[in-house]
């Protein structure tokens, strides 16, 4: 990092699980630093969802660094995210052609839900499927993997926790963190954020800022994939023995099924 940068620089790592991504220093320069970033990054720059795309260079050995704005701001909390401002980023992100089209290109197929239940299945260990509230959860999408079909795939950010919302301190909303992005059924995005986030007695308000019509189906595909992800997240923490988040994720979807 050091030797594309020049000299008087201060690195340093910006934590993550991968280990690719370093805050970088100079006077007044602060760029947030990235190795072999995907091309998408340059395309989500232009859309105006994550911060601007300063440069990007390769090394020597081939590596492709990415150097985006390094902006001042916090995380949203989690009342934060029933702000109409939050439904507006998502909208844009799923109606977006540019970002769906960069996807495509670069090789990836819609997700579907036969898809994630097959991963669940092959990943959910046996102590958990003797738990009864993991048993009938799974039965559960196992139903109605069938009903929850939709000729609309659109990119999907896949994790929209209230830490990967970055508000600037002027006040500018962006959604961070796109490793895990993919095309996907919008339920997949709008349910997780509507049940992690929002009292359901205020879900038709919110659908309103998103500017859709919830039907019965909509509903029903967003309950799916959130007991799905949620599946997902349970073996996860269990998998990396973080046994109190794993009982969190139980007891968010335990009254729903």
């Amino acid at each position: 990092m050091e030797h594309i940068l020049g000299q008087g620089w201060e690195v340093i790592p910006a934590g993550g699980a991968t280990g690719e991504a370093f805050f970088a220093k100079h006077q007044d320069q602060k760029l947030f630093l990235k190795r072999n970033s995907s091309p998408f990054l340059a395309v989500l720059s232009a859309e105006g969802i994550v911060p601007k795309l300063v440069w990007t260079k390769r090394t020597e050995n081939g590596d492709v660094i990415t150097a985006q704005q390094w902006l001042s701001g916090r995380e949203l909390k989690p009342d934060e995210m029933s702000q109409d401002r939050v439904a507006k980023l998502l909208k844009k992100i799923h109606d977006s052609a540019p970002l769906l089209s960069m996807l495509l290109r670069l090789g990836k197929t819609p997700f579907e839900p036969e898809m994630m239940l097959t991963q669940i299945e092959t990943e959910l260990d046996e102590e958990l499927l003797n738990l009864p509230i993991i048993d009938s959860s799974l039965r559960f999408i196992q139903q109605e993997v069938e009903n929850i079909k939709t000729d609309n795939y659109v990119v999907c950010h896949n994790d929209i926790n209230h830490n990967n919302w970055l508000l600037t301190d002027d006040n500018q909303l962006y959604l961070i963190d796109w490793d895990g992005q993919m095309i996907a059924d919008p339920a997949l995005d709008i349910g997780m954020l509507l049940y992690l986030y929002i009292d359901s007695k205020k879900w038709n308000e919110w659908f309103i800022q998103y500017g859709i019509h919830a039907d019965e189906q909509l509903l029903l595909r967003m309950k799916w994939y959130f007991v799905a992800q949620s599946l997902l997240f349970v073996q996860w923490h269990r998998t990396k023995d973080r046994l109190m988040e794993m009982e969190q994720w139980i007891n968010r979807f335990q009254a729903i099924i």
